[in-house]
């Protein structure tokens, strides 16, 4: 993945219709019923502590982009089986386990409007939860049989964990670049997308250049999924969100909307940002002292923007498949992950 920002020009004025997830959605719910299916058989165990809260984020709203980008995949390029359903399964199964983990780490009390499993179930049993979920991916990869398969989802989930733990060391580091930026969310968000675009080609038996076209489209719109994340930390409120706004300044996280205000403040307004990263300036004044900054900079929108060039490198990047519902509803799934505010 290239660090190089290419600004987006001569598209303010003009925008289209918002773009919504409905087609995707669409286009991918008889694979994602029987995707369901094989989530709900799977999560379950004798251990009742583990569906139940494997269930309270399983069930708790999530839009399913990763598993639904594998069914949407799969229609792009015509396959006509049935082997994706079970590995986009181990692809939810993966993500499912980061958020649960990500949620101790960070120490998060709100997820999708709803208390985290770690402040219902407490942090042990969470953790255990997340290795349960692994586990079962990598059981139902292993059924798939594929080795490339299980090469590209066991690689996928080792870099989710080395770009989890970059972020963790470039934490409340003021000095964090942009191009470390861009590293740290292409491997813990946008691996996982990539690998799950990737392996519809690979069940198909398709050549390299369509696996790496959809790699790329799943790269470019993790990124920009990611990005427009970061911006809704610092534009959205709480209800919108579904978590705590300013979570992440009060983690001292390095996104985008801070490096760039940080890059362009002044003295004074360094400092604050030095003391506020550094975890002394955490208070709902300090927040509403960063949210100023940002606006005064319109860091945001820069943020957004930059979301926009890579979701339209996502829509490039399928733009040699054949005109069809899924190429389109593909590409408007990258617009909405851009413009959304949740």
């Amino acid at each position: 993945m290239t660090a190089q920002i290419i600004p987006l020009r001569g598209q303010k004025g003009d925008a289209p219709a918002k773009p919504s997830l409905d087609p995707i959605l669409a286009l991918t719910a008889p694979g994602m019923n029987a995707v369901n299916a094989v989530i709900l058989d799977r999560m379950q165990s004798e251990i009742p502590l583990i569906p139940a809260l494997a269930g309270h984020l399983i069930s708790g709203g999530g839009k399913r982009m990763r598993p639904m980008l594998t069914i949407a995949c799969a229609e792009l390029i015509g396959y006509q089986g049935n082997r994706h359903h079970k590995l986009a399964a181990a692809v939810e199964f993966i993500h499912t386990a980061t958020l649960l983990h990500d949620d101790v780490v960070d120490g998060s009390d709100l997820r999708r409007g709803k208390e985290t499993a770690n402040i219902v179930f407490g942090n042990p049993a969470t953790v255990l939860v997340g290795d349960f979920l692994f586990s079962r991916a990598f059981e139902l990869m292993v059924e798939d049989g594929s080795l490339k398969v299980l090469k590209i989802l066991a690689g996928a989930s080792a870099i989710i964990a080395e770009g989890e733990v970059d972020q963790l060391t470039a934490q409340r580091q003021i000095e964090t670049s942009e191009e470390r930026y861009l590293s740290i969310i292409g491997a813990k968000t946008a691996a996982l997308f990539c690998a799950a675009c990737r392996i519809a080609a690979v069940v198909a038996e398709r050549g390299e250049a369509e696996e790496r076209a959809l790699d790329d489209y799943g790269r470019n719109l993790g990124i920009a999924f990611q990005l427009a994340d970061d911006a809704i930390d610092y534009d959205s409120d709480a209800h919108e969100m579904g978590k705590a706004k300013g979570d992440d300044f009060r983690d001292g996280k390095m996104t985008l909307p801070v490096i760039l205000a940080y890059a362009r403040g002044n003295d004074e307004e360094r400092q604050f940002w030095r003391d506020a990263i550094a975890g002394f300036c955490t208070s709902d004044e300090d927040l509403a002292h960063a949210v100023k900054l940002i606006a005064k900079y319109d860091t945001v929108s820069a943020t957004r923007e930059r979301a926009r060039h890579f979701a339209q490198r996502a829509i490039d990047a399928i733009a040699g498949f054949p005109a069809s519902e899924a190429r389109a509803a593909m590409g408007e799934a990258a617009l909405f992950a851009v413009s959304r505010r949740y």
